[in-house]
């Protein structure tokens, strides 16, 4: 049943997807000739919005840009990743020059060196001047390409955030010394490498050793995962490295759910107003997009506060969610909720009363405010009628 549910979802994704890619050219100098490039970018993309968008440069544009499109598509539509532009570098016959690479540094040279040029100095900046692109950059590259891309590691500034590896056909130096060049990264750096069972074994061999290598390298700038396919080919291993990358690369940004609020949320040392400012300023820092703090993960951390007792925690949450959307009535009922526990019946009835005059939340409306007003009216009456007795018996 599942795998027929992901058949008829890949089918909706990839059906409207040819109509939404676009075809540009770029005339290089450094390549003196003019570059195909395929074009995707966000489904709600404004070029007069100020909201900025990660860039994916996918190389071997020719039969990877389409997987890539797909899985950003499947991903974005579940909120496991930020809406992305995404460009293909279309190389054709080409690509054995654009790859070509030194065979003791491995690095390039000759054409191949002209096209790094090309990507650094002219395609970038051409795609940063046209679009509304944030700082984050990921490339993605497979077998020849995805040795290629890690020359931008080897440079003292690198031009991507993130490395896609599917496969890549290591050499020289670049094979040798990866690990240790991960090691003095001080800006955060994602890289991901995969491999297979039944990859080509040269490839394979290469790939496990750099595995070992980077394996040991302790950086808290360099966030690193690797996967080792089952019964896929070098090629058959394509997609499942996409997916797998993108999900990891962009872990932040997912919406909070139960094993970050087990293992991360419940265990914090400080108040969880503090976690959540903290997740969503990382987000913006890393990719450069302010994402808002929605209402369900707003509820999800208060009932972690419950499950801690802690009640500090519930009254920042509500002056947070009330500070971020002033509007809403989430902030003020988070207060009320406070104040009741506390016992301040009186300042807990006035929060939920003026919360009436709010805008409402998905999963609370104004019959349950109600419903709250009335509880703490009984007991504001009981303990008007518990002080009368009082003064009763002391006459």
């Amino acid at each position: 049943m599942r795998k027929t549910i992901l058949i008829v979802l890949a089918f909706v994704f990839c059906m409207p997807l040819c109509a939404q890619i676009s075809y540009d050219e770029i005339n290089s100098s450094k390549l003196n000739s003019v570059r195909q490039l395929k074009i995707k970018l966000p489904k709600d993309y404004d070029p007069s919005s100020e909201i900025k968008y990660p860039l994916i440069i996918v190389f071997d544009g020719d039969y990877l840009f389409e997987p890539i499109a797909g899985q950003v598509d499947f991903q974005t539509y579940f909120d496991d990743m930020p809406s992305s532009i995404i460009v293909g570098v279309v190389q054709g016959s080409e690509r054995r020059y654009d790859g070509y690479c030194d065979e003791v540094t491995g690095l390039p040279k000759e054409s191949g060196l002209r096209f790094h040029d090309f990507v650094a100095e002219e395609l970038i900046p051409y795609l940063d001047e046209k679009f509304n692109t944030s700082k984050f950059r990921v490339a993605v590259g497979h077998d020849l390409m995805g040795n290629f891309i890690n020359s931008y590691l080897f440079k003292e500034d690198p031009l991507f955030n993130a490395y896609v590896c599917i496969s890549p056909d290591l050499s020289g130096t670049v094979r040798d010394y990866l690990g240790k060049r991960l090691e003095f990264f001080k800006d955060d750096i994602f890289y991901y490498m995969a491999t297979s069972d039944k990859d080509l074994p040269y490839i394979r061999e290469a790939v496990l050793n750099a595995n070992s290598q980077i394996s040991e390298v302790k950086n808290q700038y360099l966030t690193y995962y690797f996967d080792d396919f089952k019964n896929d080919t070098h090629y058959t291993l394509v997609n499942s490295a996409i997916a797998k990358s993108f999900d990891k690369i962009f872990e932040l940004y997912k919406p909070l759910r139960e094993k970050e609020l087990e293992e991360k949320v419940l265990t914090y040392e400080g108040t969880l107003d503090k976690y959540l400012v903290d997740r969503y300023d990382r987000i913006e820092e890393l990719f450069g997009i302010k994402k808002p703090i929605t209402e369900e993960e707003f509820e999800k951390v208060v009932k972690v506060a419950e499950q801690r007792n802690d009640l500090e925690s519930l009254e920042k949450i509500g002056k947070l969610a009330k500070k971020l959307n002033p509007e809403s009535l989430l902030g003020t009922y988070y207060l009320a909720q406070y104040s009741e526990k506390v016992g301040k019946t009186k300042k807990a009835k006035k929060l939920y009363e003026s919360a009436l005059t709010l805008n409402d939340v998905s999963h609370i409306n104004r019959d349950f405010i109600f419903s709250k007003i009335d509880e703490l009216t009984i007991v504001d009456t009981d303990e008007e009628e518990e002080g009368e007795e009082e003064d009763n018996e002391e006459n």
